[in-house]
């Protein structure tokens, strides 16, 4: 049989894919938890060649080399700094009761960051407020701003921070940027140059690289939302550094805190952190980590999470904290691609007699992830869940309230990759009076929204049915 042979070469392209999905048939599993293992074997078993190529670009929720070797340099380089805030006069332990003390602990021993007192906290909703509050703090920075986005957009919305930042490092401000690699491609592009010349430091995380030594994955983003002047003035939320408008027929709505006191000395350990891992500067001077000043009485405390952690600090925060409630769980957000632990928590918090909402847009901004994510909606309305889907906007929120006595407001989405490929940010807020304030945000939310029935639901035509169920499958990989 010679070589021109189109028979020979059918049967070697045969043989090989046999050969890929009995290889990773046994790869797979070691490497994956079980249901993201049985995403990529569905996916290589229907198309073992692209299941092969998209397995070796982003199969493993695992950090490159050099960036883990960076990663453990780090606990030396922040030690000072670690210290600090162990030792911080105002490290608070709130009495949450016995249901949500355990929860509490663990959100301490996951991201080590300790809950510390004297806190004021402001819920922003405003999109084009936020950025101007932002700018009016910006312009009356003294000592350094620091600003990590996932996404850092060159446009109009976001021109007055870029003026502000210029005006900033005129006048002696050490002014610092962070953006995701991948989320901030095109405004690096141009952002970059402008504001180098202006005198800010900027520099891209998680760079997408190919050369051997320098291998970054393309799909382990950070997804994180900091803002950090002069050590006493915080925001953190969901909303990116882009117009409300960024997608064609969608327009965004967010919600952001500006934090001042102690608990900004958390969100700027984040953010030295993540500094650190892209430029081995170390910050931990005086100026970024000044003493304790008392803003208000809000405990409060930033958790981090992501690939550089060993556990899946959100999820596992989330959960216990359904868990904990003993009366009312309200989720909020854009993407719900939960795990089987986040479902059957919820599901189980029905049947103990708690009030569950989970507040969704009824459109999505992804088409694939919003199919995944109905086909959940069936069991959770069985279980007793009620879900709200939000029609006025697309609501790009993520927050969660429970027994209207723990606030929980950041980046993170209720989907797998939040969970495990994204570094995200969590503020918890031990406060009744801001759970009210957000409480009362939420019922905004269900008088825009359209309660699910599961009546209604079931009414949906088979070929929805199949398409969501189908996506479903592939929701590890999402």
């Amino acid at each position: 049989m010679a070589w021109t042979d189109p028979s020979l070469w059918a049967w070697i392209f045969f043989l090989s894919e046999w050969a890929i999905r009995l290889v990773l048939l046994v790869v797979i599993p070691f490497r994956r938890t079980p249901g993201a293992a049985k995403g990529w074997l569905l996916l290589i078993f229907f198309e073992p060649w692209v299941g092969l190529l998209l397995y070796l670009l982003i199969g493993r929720a695992r950090l490159p080399r050099w960036q883990r070797e960076q990663l453990a340099r780090l606990p030396q380089a922040m030690a000072r700094v670690t210290n600090q805030l162990a030792k911080h006069p105002n490290v608070f332990h709130p009495d949450v009761g016995p249901a949500l003390s355990q929860a509490v602990a663990l959100a301490e021993n996951l991201g080590g960051m300790p809950i510390l007192g004297g806190n004021a906290v402001e819920l922003l909703i405003d999109y084009d407020g936020t950025i101007a509050r932002l700018v009016a703090d910006i312009d009356r920075a003294e000592n350094h701003v620091h600003l990590l986005f996932y996404i850092f957009a060159d446009d109009p919305a976001t021109a007055p921070v870029v003026d502000a930042l210029g005006r900033a490092a005129k006048r002696g401000v050490r002014c610092r940027v962070l953006a995701d690699a991948v989320g901030s491609l095109s405004g690096l592009r141009t952002l970059r140059p402008r504001l180098t010349a202006l005198g800010v430091a900027v520099h891209a995380t998680l760079p997408v690289r190919l050369v051997p030594w320098r291998k970054a994955r393309l799909d382990l983003r950070n997804h994180r939302k900091i803002a950090v002047i002069d050590g006493r003035i915080g925001y953190t939320g969901s909303q990116n550094l882009v117009a409300a408008e960024f997608t064609e027929g969608v327009l965004y709505e967010e919600l952001m805190v500006r934090v001042t006191g102690p608990v900004v000395l958390d969100l700027q350990y984040i953010f030295a952190a993540d500094w650190f891992l892209e430029t081995t500067e170390v910050l931990d001077g005086s100026a970024e980590f000044p003493g304790p000043e008392i803003a208000g009485g809000v405990p409060a405390q930033a958790l981090a999470s992501g690939p550089a952690f060993p556990t899946q600090n959100n999820q596992r925060l989330i959960v216990a904290l359904v868990h904990g409630a003993r009366k009312k769980v309200v989720l909020t957000t854009p993407y719900f691609v939960p795990d089987e632990p986040l479902l059957q928590a919820m599901q189980t918090a029905v049947l103990r007699g708690i009030e569950v909402h989970l507040v969704v847009s009824e459109r999505g901004d992804h088409f694939l992830v919003s199919l995944a994510q109905r086909s959940y909606y069936e069991e959770l309305l069985q279980a007793g869940v009620r879900i709200h889907l939000y029609r006025k906007n697309f609501l790009h929120a993520k927050h969660l309230s429970i027994d209207d006595a723990v606030a929980v407001i950041g980046s993170s989405n209720l989907d797998i990759r939040s969970f495990a490929l994204n570094a995200e940010v969590m503020l918890m807020i031990y406060d009744s009076g801001v759970a009210a304030l957000l409480a009362a945000e939420q019922q905004r939310y269900y008088a825009s929204s359209r309660l699910l029935t599961l009546a209604a639901w079931e009414q949906r035509p088979f070929r929805s049915q199949f398409a969501q169920n189908l996506a479903r499958l592939f929701s590890p990989l999402l």
